[in-house]
């Protein structure tokens, strides 16, 4: 029977108890489950465009406003196209460890009659589902890099750690590779997704240097009001993305649902707890970014632990990440811009660790893959070594794509393009009429 990848189980399976273990049914097109898979693409889509970008938009400053939106935008659909021409094939076809094969290379194969990992929704809709996590993967990485990289630079980045980092990731995680074989859980992303980008983002802001006047000026948000609409669109397309992940509209889709909720939630008021203890005030900028940690630290548990464990996960993540993107970054001394690391890569560690805590059922979690089998101390060491495998992965792949970046065109902007502003530099076009 074909592998089913690690985070599609819970929908399949662990509802159906001792049904799983009979022989699988045929396919069959159910209109409920295609409906819904169909409106979480929709969901993801918000997410990245307009969401992601005018999240970042509004971190940015204003004469940059521009080249952050379209670095998201141009991502978008470049990542959109190569999923179809080969990235999709050697993430979801094929027995490798590391990667598929090419048997579905420009979708042949992929019909109105086919199916892929999922036997009641068309393979279309899967492949278009799989291929927005792709896009606002590689979209995710632009906040570190901001405001002094060539575009592009971002684009053959973008070509090379999409084909070198998350396609293989896709496959070793949810295509039945090395880490799906050992029991890795990542129900939405975790690894593939948020470590992947945000040991990416963490290399590329050290590579790409820091930004003109970093450490002597303040870098102010040019529009709090456009990050506040951003970080809301994340947490509404972020039910597509974590319910979605069920792959059907079942109990599972609904356990994800109540516990994106509540984790960012929860992520959301420590987060702001915190900063008002340490600064005397809590901010609009940090509950929004407290809801972007808590979102990205439950999307590895979201079909695993319950909704007591999602807020525990939520609590964590919120202060974990506010350390992460102040005092963690000024250890670090390094210039990422929009905090990708410290909050994506830091939530994701966090997420993927505390799975292995929370999916405990004595802790009103499922069990994870193997219920019946469960052991905290066994899963915990399965999610440790998934994290480290990532951090190593991308961090390989993503210094080489920099590096190849930098040889053939150059990363860095000229000074006086940064000082003028990437909009007009390199857009020629401004973001407000003055």
């Amino acid at each position: 029977m074909r592998k089913v990848h690690a985070f599609l189980v819970p929908g399949l399976c662990l509802l159906a108890g001792a049904a799983c273990a009979q022989a699988p049914a045929a396919p069959r097109i159910d209109s409920g489950d295609t409906a819904w898979m169909l409106t979480s693409t929709l969901l993801v889509i918000l997410m990245t465009i307009p969401g992601l970008a005018l999240f970042y938009g509004g971190l940015g400053r204003a004469k940059n406003m521009l080249s952050v939106l379209v670095q998201v935008f141009v991502i978008f659909a470049l990542c959109s196209l190569l999923w179809a021409i080969y990235g999709y094939s050697l993430a979801f076809s094929g027995e490798g460890k590391f990667v598929g094969d090419l048997s579905k290379m420009f979708l042949k194969g992929v019909g109105l009659e086919s199916f892929g990992a999922l036997t009641t929704i068309p393979e279309y809709v899967f492949f278009a589902f799989q291929g927005t996590f792709a896009a606002i993967t590689v979209a995710l990485i632009v906040g570190s890099f901001a405001e002094r990289i060539k575009f592009s630079a971002v684009l053959i980045f973008a070509v090379l750690w999409f084909s070198f980092s998350y396609v293989p990731m896709a496959h070793i995680v949810w295509g039945g590779g090395l880490l799906a074989a050992d029991g890795a859980l990542d129900f939405a992303g975790g690894t593939v997704v948020h470590i992947n980008a945000g040991i990416a983002g963490l290399v590329g802001a050290t590579m790409v240097g820091k930004r003109i006047g970093f450490g002597r000026e303040a870098f102010t948000p040019h529009s709090l009001t456009l990050t506040m609409v951003g970080a809301s669109l994340l947490w509404v397309g972020w039910f597509g993305f974590n319910a979605g992940s069920a792959g059907a509209a079942n109990a599972v889709a609904g356990l994800a649902f109540v516990n994106t909720v509540l984790a960012t939630a929860a992520a959301t008021l420590s987060w702001s707890a915190g900063e008002a203890v340490h600064k005397g005030k809590a901010s609009m900028l940090g509950a929004a970014s407290g809801a972007v940690a808590g979102l990205v630290a439950v999307t590895p548990a979201a079909g695993f632990v319950g909704p007591m464990g999602a807020i525990a996960i939520g609590l964590v993540s919120g202060l974990v990440c506010l350390w992460g993107v102040g005092g963690l970054k000024r250890m670090l001394k390094v210039d990422d811009a929009f905090d990708v690391f410290g909050v994506h890569g830091l939530g994701g560690i966090v997420g993927a660790i505390l799975t292995g805590v929370f999916a405990a059922q004595g802790l009103g979690g499922t069990g994870g893959l193997t219920p019946d089998t469960f052991s905290m101390g066994a899963q915990l060491w399965i999610q440790v070594k998934s994290v480290l495998f990532t951090i190593v992965w991308s961090g390989v792949v993503s210094f080489v794509a920099y590096k190849i970046a930098d040889l053939l065109v150059g990363l860095r902007v000229s000074e006086e393009a940064e000082r003028q502003g990437l909009d007009i530099s390199y857009h020629g076009e401004t973001a407000y009429n003055r």
